[in-house]
């Protein structure tokens, strides 16, 4: 399968994780959407964004989809089971972290940790006032989801996947997890997996 990545994407991150995380290989072509992207990939996505999955001629993008869709294809259903109480949690949680958490952090990381390094001016506290009070907000909510498990579904799944990919920047970002210790004790968790450590090994390159 063919899959159109930028390494400092943490939708792509995702994808890639799960890919590992199930045995999955991945012919990675690498974008860099400042250039255009290729027509290749814009064919099978219009939006002409990343992550974009071409799996024999069908064209997937959407990095939820795609994950749900690899995992789907697992003889094993070991991230995204069939039972549907479970895939509602999972779902619940995947679409929470696009709505609400990812936003809030994303905004927060890109005006600290990665504005400055793609030319486009010095970080501004005052653009990210919103996204730091919403930032502590749903990390408390996050943390009482975690109250009775270790992973937000029960096993491990997608949405621990596409909730980490939130987490990537957090350090560079200075955004502080000191009072949700089960998000703390959780990443921790996801950070130790190999699967995790491979995916985010350009990631972590880009930031050095």
């Amino acid at each position: 399968m063919k899959f159109y990545n930028a390494d400092f994407s943490p939708n792509c991150l995702r994808v890639r994780a799960v890919a590992n995380e199930l045995g999955v290989e991945l012919d990675i072509v690498d974008v860099d959407l400042r250039k255009g992207a290729p027509d290749a990939m814009k064919a099978l996505n219009a939006n002409g964004k990343v992550p974009v999955l071409d799996d024999n001629g069908f064209g997937l993008w959407e990095s939820r989809a795609i994950t749900a869709y690899l995992a789907g294809k697992d003889s094993a259903k070991r991230l995204y089971p069939d039972d549907v109480v479970t895939r509602a949690l999972i779902d619940q949680w995947s679409y929470w972290q696009a709505i609400h958490l990812g936003p809030a952090m994303q905004k927060v990381g890109f005006e600290r940790a990665m504005k400055k390094r793609f030319g486009m001016g010095e970080p501004d506290e005052s653009n990210i006032v919103d996204s730091v009070a919403d930032t502590d907000k749903f990390l408390k909510v996050f943390d009482s989801g975690l109250a009775d498990r270790d992973w937000i579904a029960g096993d491990l799944s997608v949405a621990d996947f596409a909730l980490a990919s939130t987490f990537m920047y957090r350090d560079a970002a200075n955004i502080s997890l000191a009072v949700v210790p089960r998000v703390t004790a959780w990443i921790e968790r996801m950070e130790a997996r190999e699967s995790w450590k491979k995916a985010v090994a350009p990631v972590m390159a880009l930031l050095a």
